[in-house]
């Protein structure tokens, strides 16, 4: 007996901002957030930059036009971040 794994690949529905944090709601229901600061581009955007977040490629990616900013969901998904968590003080 064999057993096939299939595996798919993580797509966004919607996405949106609040305060400094970009959140993505995924096809299969699950919500992630992270914090725009994580991304060199992002972190220096203004909070209305921000807020102009559209979906690209069928839910594969977030873009930011004003920006020339694109990320895609499989790497928020695998946590592929550009900048580490700020330490608290």
């Amino acid at each position: 007996m064999s057993t096939t794994v299939m595996e798919t690949e993580a797509l966004a529905s919607r996405v949106w901002v609040a305060g400094r944090t970009v959140f993505v709601e995924l096809t299969d229901g699950r919500q992630i957030g992270f914090p725009a600061d994580r991304f060199k581009i992002l972190s220096a955007a203004s909070n209305e930059q921000l807020q102009k977040v559209t979906l690209r490629l069928d839910g594969y990616a977030l873009r930011w036009e004003d920006l020339d900013e694109d990320i895609t969901v499989r790497g928020i998904v695998e946590g592929r971040f550009q900048l580490a968590l700020p330490r608290a003080a």
